[in-house]
């Protein structure tokens, strides 16, 4: 079972806060395959992971699926099964890579007997809805750089002289 936590809090009333809990079950074990993920989705899952702290929800919505990302794992779930996990990519080995651009491999833990089938697309699927969430996630503003004057500055004890 995996457990992910999101707390919302809304800017102006810190006393409010908003929890929303999931739990996912799993079957017995039917299969564990080695696998390789590229390294291009690797590296958005775990930075799109790392903006949204300890857990991340992707809809793989060509599919009709939820990924729910952790540091462990990434557990994949069917709409119509949303309780029960499908299948898991476990183990995940980026210390064997030799460079930032190889593929990772991991392990593909399967649970339900169609998740063979749903692993054959599920890859390239998972890749572009993660370059979906990225894409609604990026700032609506550019970004600007102040530059500072020499002297602008004030000493760290606060009071200039």
């Amino acid at each position: 079972m995996v457990l992910c936590k999101k707390y919302f809090t809304n800017r102006g009333q810190d006393c409010y806060r908003y929890a929303m809990e999931e739990r996912f079950y799993r079957e017995q074990e039917i299969a564990r395959l080695p696998a390789f993920l590229p390294a291009a989705t690797y590296n958005l899952a775990h930075t799109l992971l790392a903006r949204a702290g300890n857990c991340l929800f992707v809809p793989v919505r060509s599919l009709q699926y939820m990924a729910v990302l952790d540091a462990e794992e990434f557990l994949f779930v069917d709409s119509q099964n949303k309780a029960w996990v499908e299948l898991a990519w476990q183990h995940f080995r980026p210390q064997a890579r030799a460079s930032l651009d190889e593929r990772v491999p991991f392990e593909v833990v399967h649970y339900l007997p169609a998740a063979a089938e749903t692993m054959k697309r599920l890859s390239g699927e998972f890749h572009h809805a993660l370059l979906q969430l990225a894409a609604r996630q990026k700032p609506d503003t550019p970004a600007t750089v102040t530059l500072l004057q020499p002297g602008s500055r004030k000493p760290h004890g606060g009071t200039s002289h």
